[in-house]
């Protein structure tokens, strides 16, 4: 979906792939038949966006055959679909039973993130779409930050700067350039987008910037206009925004607010807990450590990083951090001047939600995605934003 900022910048709205995960080209391609097509036809669009995650088998396929990349450009174009940004976070096995700590592996110490973000960056170039000449690959925040030191640090910024160097020359090569964005994540060494101002200061080239998923942001409890008002003032680009929501508590010291989290509590993903409290933020790795015993404060709210879809806050007594979100996109494009030109709906989570609340199958979870499409829609044309047919 394209809309028409006042400024006359064209801003992209896609949602992300990453919730049916395809390991494979087949079923990448086959993902574009079952659902990408579905939620277009659905929201009533000849032309939807969408944030591709390719695993390393389907990047690798893409990167080495051109003819497997002219097919799937063939294939987008068939069924009114297109591409101006990859999800490059998860490396692979995004759909295991268990994902936790293995999402953030490869890292940026690991010379194999920098192969694949450099192959995600050729397919996409040959992706997008004609009148376009620009993309976008988020990817982790260098690495977690129980296995970062210096040494891993300084290797990170090299392979950054190695980044760079092929991102400028695929852009000399194609005509198309490709920008890629950090994403803070709690528990990551950038967990917040303040941690990200060092390593990129280092790096210092505007074709690498901060992904701002607006889901992360809430976890850390950063305020919105202060997060990106000090990216702006740092001279660091925000390539694209990941429109997502939080799962909040305002009293989790009450046994009914536990056990309404308890649902939330799964094994697939890691859910990354947090409060603000007056000595400074506190946090667990995950849901269930927070649930556990003294391990958190609970005199102070409580969010995770569990994403929940936009359109459907969790019952009483919880919440998401929509308010949040929804003041992000107010700074992020609603100003004079847009500081993104793309934004991705990313609720990745639907078939770990509490099993009530689950989609029974392919027509509930495309209603789903159309639903919190036309969400952010919305909130785009109340901004002040044209849709584009």
């Amino acid at each position: 979906m394209r809309f028409r900022h006042p400024d006359g910048t064209v801003v992209h709205l896609a949602y992300c792939t990453n919730v049916h995960p395809a390991e494979t080209l087949d079923g990448v391609v086959a993902q574009l038949r079952d659902h990408c097509e579905p939620v277009r036809r659905r929201l009533g669009r000849d032309r939807l966006g969408i944030g591709l995650w390719l695993a390393k088998d389907a990047a690798r396929s893409l990167d080495t055959d051109p003819s497997a990349l002219r097919a799937l450009r063939a294939e987008l174009d068939r069924r009114g679909l297109e591409v101006v940004t990859l999800n490059g976070f998860p490396y692979e096995g995004f759909g295991a039973e268990e994902v936790k700590y293995r999402v953030y592996r490869p890292d940026w110490a690991d010379g194999e993130r920098l192969e694949h973000t450099t192959a995600l960056a050729r397919v996409l170039a040959g992706l997008l779409p004609d009148d376009v000449t620009e993309g976008t690959v988020s990817t982790l925040p260098l690495g977690w930050r129980t296995t970062w030191d210096a040494g891993r640090d300084e290797t990170a910024r090299d392979a950054l700067r190695t980044l760079a160097e092929r991102l400028d020359a695929l852009a000399e090569l194609t005509g198309r350039s490709v920008r890629v964005g950090l994403e803070p994540e709690p528990g990551c060494t950038v967990e917040t987008t303040a941690d990200a101002l060092a390593p990129l200061g280092a790096v210092g080239h505007p074709r690498i910037g901060v992904c701002v998923d607006t889901c992360h942001l809430a976890t850390s409890f950063e305020d919105p206009r202060a997060a990106l008002d000090a990216l702006a003032a740092a001279g660091v680009p925000v390539v694209k925004s990941q429109l997502s929501a939080a799962l909040h508590a305002e009293h989790p010291h009450l046994p009914a607010v536990r056990e309404a989290l308890s649902a939330f509590d799964e094994p697939r993903f890691l859910h990354q807990t947090r409060t603000l409290t007056a000595d400074g933020l506190r946090g667990t790795d995950d849901l269930g450590e927070a649930l556990g015993g003294a391990a958190l404060p609970d005199g102070t709210p409580w969010r995770a990083h569990f994403h929940v879809p936009l359109h459907a806050a969790p019952a009483a007594p919880l919440t998401s951090t929509l308010p949040v979100l929804k003041a992000a996109l107010t700074r992020l494009v609603g100003g004079p001047r847009p500081l993104t030109r793309h934004l991705e709906v990313e609720t990745y989570t639907w078939q770990a939600l509490p099993p009530e609340l689950r989609p029974r199958a392919r027509p509930q979870l495309a209603d789903g995605i159309a639903a919190e499409l036309s969400l952010a829609r919305d909130l785009l044309s109340d901004l002040g934003l044209k849709e584009l047919p």
